[in-house]
């Protein structure tokens, strides 16, 4: 037998792991799901099939470090899987509940509704492929533009605080016109996010701050929408401002001392 045939029949057999993929089919299917769900107009489904999307994107790629199964496969699923549930998935719900209504106003409106939307999914794609073919060397204490699911939350969770409170007239739909392509603007933006990488289960914590854990999920467990699209959108507003302090340190360490008279 060849070298090559053996070679291809072992890449034919190669399998994939189960559980880290498992978790991203999960990501995958709540994004379609939140599809489906808003199609049907039901944007509170939407939401909260997202924050389960979100919730085991935070789990799949954790889980595949702790068992030492991570791989090439597994990585481009969950990118493609990311695109779904934090590209396309946004965009479509937040379209069907109030974007779409834009053309009622007249043609140019309705091309701004659904741009708006293509905005966020196309920034979303080229956020992830940046991810992807970032070199290991940057600091992993900061993303460099707002991670993909935050946009989401940003997007998906103001529907849901809207539709709680009922609105629904033009001044909102304008608003989420506008949100919309600033959060796909941010995806792509060079604004640096905490990410949070460097707090590991070993990393000491002040009372102060474990206290303020079960308080933010009471919080949540109280006014789910109005708190998780607060959460989302400070989240979204530090990076600019983090960025505007790292470069004024940075500005202040890089100017030379003047020598004593």
């Amino acid at each position: 037998m060849r070298e090559s045939d053996s070679k291809a029949r072992s890449v034919r057999h190669k399998g994939i792991y189960l559980f880290p993929n498992l978790i991203t089919t999960g990501v995958l299917f709540a994004g379609f799901y939140g599809i489906v769900a808003a199609i049907d107009d039901n944007y509170v489904r939407s939401a909260v099939a997202l924050l389960i999307a979100m919730v085991l994107d935070g789990l799949d790629g954790r889980l595949a470090r702790l068992t030492g199964t991570e791989s090439d496969f597994g990585k481009e699923y969950d990118s493609l899987a990311d695109l779904v549930a934090f590209g396309v998935a946004p965009a479509i719900i937040v379209y069907q509940w109030g974007l779409v209504r834009l053309a009622d106003y007249g043609w140019i409106w309705g091309k701004i509704g659904w741009l708006a939307a293509f905005i966020f999914v196309a920034s979303a794609a080229m956020r992830l492929a940046r991810f992807n073919v970032m070199p290991d060397t940057n600091d992993r204490r900061f993303f460099e533009g707002l991670p993909s699911p935050s946009a989401a939350a940003l997007v998906t969770f103001m529907v849901w605080l809207w539709t709680d409170l009922g609105w629904t007239g033009g001044a909102a739909t304008a608003f989420a016109c506008v949100i919309t392509p600033v959060a796909g603007a941010l995806m792509v933006s060079h604004f640096k996010f905490y990410s949070f990488k460097d707090v590991k289960s070993d990393t000491r914590i002040s009372y102060t701050f474990a206290l303020a854990i079960p308080l933010t999920i009471v919080l949540v467990m109280l006014a789910p929408p109005k708190v998780l699209f607060a959460m989302a959108a400070g989240y979204a507003i530090s990076g600019p401002l983090l960025t505007w302090y790292l470069y004024r340190r940075q500005s202040k360490l890089s100017v030379p001392k003047k020598p004593p008279a």
